[in-house]
């Protein structure tokens, strides 16, 4: 038979070569025990109990807790960009709540079309929704940084749709968080950094440890804290003086990461009562408290209030996330051979919004500086019941079945502010305009924006997986779902592969899927200031349902639909190179997409009459199911060991190409086009942000050398260009391609291991923003940049395991 020998092929091509490229702990094989590492088992893309790695039919990256470490980084999300090619994770900045939760995309596309699980269950999403100018706008997304990496065992990434195997929001792929469960040893680890330009200090702690329960169970706890300090790479103020404006050469904006407080704890665990029967448990807790940015509010400009800030102020805002979540099942096997799983999935996430060194406006200067601006909040319960058995069909090799039902629960909580933070006193300014009410920056969410909105769903769904010889194997999976607020849907996915020899196979899927519209997304209301064409506008998101925005030609929400289909090639063309190429093209049908910021003086005066009586805002914005979509793209992974007397050379290579069109645009609403409105729903800039707005590609090159007790790694990246389009297409602008560099040193003697590195070793920023788009001078970087605009980071680490 050929299996063994291609599956080793296969494991090896399809592992993320972030995880071949490491030193192994004192509980993992060496990385030259190849057979042990292909053999890893997986639960991401199959409901087979014992699948491995070497025997999946589609890519998935495998990546192991000291890949993660390695990167230099304490945020998953970050870490995961640094390890995979086609994950974008960029550092927006300015972006209101978004600073605090940011979003990571798959492919270039939407940040929630990324389904997250835990331990293979689902995930619950954030409570924020991404609104002002970031990649990932209008998605609320899972967020990853809320689960601790010293609690992980691996992370498996599935790069291909799989709505049929999990449901809604799988269309670009699948991220599976592995905790660790071992019942004995454990680390703890310190950690220390800080940015070239003396900014943006860290430190953070961490520790793991497992504990046996009985003869037959175990409990993992973990646990990890950390600080960072915000960073600063604004300008002075270089624009044309006014008596609204800062003077010229003024410093008084801030620019860049947050100040960020942080804590995190997890347990995994399971226990056996008898043969064949298991309880398991497991859990996450985190806390951040997220300190932001907004824009200077000069002392002339009419949002202040010169009795209380003679010299204009920047105001800020403070996000507190809380995030909980927690499952408990039962899994066992029958005396007939089919295997139950019966599990209970809680989540909740809520996220508070506070304004600080700010005012409102309208009550003078009298006004509260400081504000409880509200609360958003999310939660998910969800019951599964599976089952799975191994068939004898009369086949060469059995089939293995899954079948199975779900039911899931959601809320959409939105609370409001306290008074003074939307109060509106009717105050008319000197120059005849009316005050705009509300807590500057952010103002609160109103009492007619507060609401309680709930649904829920179910599914049924069937696997059936085969190898039809020894060198075939193929899979089936059919998903259907009702919810309870838009209807029903069903998807279905088929997969292959087939060995051409020991040194060439073939992969490919075909598969259809869906995602439904976030409860935030059709109910979600506010006020935020947005800079447009260097210009502040007070912008409204309305719920899709709001009579406003149905005049404004809003239509209910449906689901996505997509197609998805990939072919993969896996080449061992000589030993320890191997090399997997897999194309890929995504078609999403009636996407969900924030509209344009719906701007200008007859915005205002539409929403000023009478019959609306909205005052003190000047633009308006809506969710639609606009557009149509087709991502194009190949993902090219390569490693290659080299093995020296002295120890062992492991390079890697990685590449993403990934192209994103749209095919189709919804007629604009007439509701834009009479009167004075004259607006386009879907312009130029939501455009240039879905197809343009990410990197075209990403390269990475690595190599670990790993001798004795010493570890040295270097990695560089080579990011992509990308460009930001505007409503003039005079001030659009392309980012040319960077490189970044980071390297490390690590030596391990006795359980203790000490490591230096730097990211970014070399400075490297992305190209400065053109003036007209830099608010005077003042923000001279993207924060679209897939790296941020930070610079050099420098850290040390010393870590102990047991």
């Amino acid at each position: 038979m050929q299996r063994r020998p291609l599956a080793l092929a296969l494991a090896l091509a399809l592992a993320s070569p972030a995880a071949l490229a490491q030193s192994p702990t004192a509980d993992e094989p060496a990385p030259r025990d190849r057979a042990t590492t292909l053999d890893t088992l997986i639960v991401t893309g199959t409901r087979v109990a014992d699948r491995t790695v070497a025997e999946s039919a589609s890519p998935i990256d495998i990546i192991s807790p000291e890949t993660l470490e390695s990167t230099g980084t304490v945020e998953l999300a970050t870490a995961l960009s640094r390890a995979l090619p086609s994950l974008n994770f960029p550092r927006p900045a300015i972006t209101d709540g978004t600073d605090a939760v940011r979003p990571a995309q798959l492919r270039g596309l939407a940040p929630d079309q990324v389904l997250v699980l835990v331990n293979g269950k689902r995930r619950h999403t954030t409570a924020l929704i991404n609104l002002n100018g970031s990649q990932g706008r209008g998605s609320s997304p899972v967020d990853l940084n809320a689960i601790p990496i010293a609690a992980i065992e691996r992370v498996e990434v599935l790069r291909d749709g799989a709505s049929a195997q999990y449901g809604s929001d799988a269309i670009a792929g699948v991220i599976n968080i592995v905790l660790k469960g071992s019942d004995a040893g454990g680390s703890i680890a310190a950690r220390y950094g800080q940015y070239s330009a003396g900014d943006g200090e860290q430190y953070q702690v961490s520790g793991d440890g497992g504990i046996a329960l009985g003869e037959a169970g175990f409990l993992h706890l973990a646990a990890q804290a950390g600080h960072q300090d915000q960073t600063d790479r604004a300008r002075p103020f270089q624009g044309t003086p006014t008596a609204s404006s800062p003077p010229l050469g003024a410093v008084v904006q801030r620019y860049g990461d947050p100040e960020v407080d942080s804590r995190a704890v997890s347990y995994n665990a399971e226990i056996s009562p008898a043969e064949g029967v298991v309880f398991y448990s497991f859990g996450t807790y985190s806390k951040r408290d997220a300190l932001s940015n907004g824009f200077f509010r000069p002392a002339g400009d009419n949002r202040n209030i010169p009795e209380i800030y003679p010299d204009g102020f920047l105001p800020n805002i403070r996000n507190i996330a809380d995030d909980r979540a927690g499952v408990i099942g039962l899994r066992g096997t029958t005396a007939g051979g089919t295997g139950i799983d019966i599990s209970f999935n809680h989540g909740i996430n809520h996220l508070t919004f506070d304004v600080e060194n700010s005012l409102n406006r309208t009550l003078g200067p009298t006004s509260p500086t400081n504000f409880h601006a509200g609360a958003l909040e999310v939660s998910q319960n969800v019951l599964n019941l599976d089952f799975n058995k191994i068939l004898d069909v009369g086949l060469e090799y059995p089939v293995a079945v899954a079948w199975g039902a779900e039911w899931r629960g959601e809320k959409f909580n939105q609370s409001p502010g306290e008074p003074a933070s939307y109060a509106d006193a009717n105050l008319i300014l000197p120059d005849g305009s009316r005050a705009p009410p509300g807590a500057q920056v952010f103002p609160g969410f109103q009492p007619s924006n507060a609401g309680q909105h709930d649904r829920h769903s179910y599914s049924f769904y069937l696997d059936a997986e085969a190898d039809l010889g020894d060198r075939f194997s193929a899979g089936l999976a059919a998903r259907y779902e009702n919810y309870s607020d838009f209807g029903s849907t069903t998807s279905g996915k088929l997969s292959a592969r087939y060995a051409i020899s020991d040194a060439v196979a073939l992969r490919g899927t075909v598969s259809t899927g869906f995602r439904a519209p976030s409860l935030q997304q059709q109910h979600f209301q506010s006020t935020s200031t947005n800079f447009i064409g260097g210009v502040p506008f007070e912008v409204r998101t309305f719920a899709v349902d709001d009579p406003v925005a149905v005049a404004l030609g809003a239509e209910p929400l449906k689901a996505e639909e997509s197609t998805n289909v990939s072919l993969g090639l896996v080449l061992q063309p000589v030993d320890a190179l191997y090399v997997t190429i897999d194309a890929y093209q995504i078609d999403i049908d009636d996407r969900i997409i924030l509209s344009e910021n719906l701007v200008g003086d007859a915005v205002r005066d539409f929403l000023e009459r009478p019959e609306i009586g909205i005052f003190g805002v000047n633009g308006g914005r809506y969710f639609t199911n606009a557009i149509d979509t087709r991502t194009r793209g190949v993902d090219l992974i390569g490693t290659y060991r080299w093995a020296l007397g002295a120890g062992n050379l492991d390079f890697t290579a990685g590449f993403n190409y990934n192209d994103t069109d749209i095919r189709r645009i919804a007629p604009n609403p007439p509701e834009l086009e009479t009167g004075d409105l004259d607006l386009e729903r879907i312009g130029r800039v939501e455009q240039g942000r879905v197809t343009v707005g990410a990197p075209s590609d990403k390269l990475f090159l690595s190599g670990v050398w790993n001798s004795g007790s010493w570890t040295l790694s270097a990695a560089a990246t080579r990011y992509g260009e990308f460009e930001v389009l505007n409503g003039d297409p005079a001030r659009d602008q392309t980012f040319g391609a960077e490189w970044t560099l980071d390297v490390s040193a690590a030596y391990a003697i006795g359980g203790w291991d000490f490591t230096v590195g730097a990211d970014n070793v070399f400075d490297a920023y992305p190209d400065e923003v053109i003036f007209v788009n830099s608010n005077s001078g003042q923000l001279p970087y993207s924060a679209a940049s897939p790296f941020g605009f930070n610079g050099a980071f420098a850290y040390g680490r010393i870590g102990y395991r047991w």
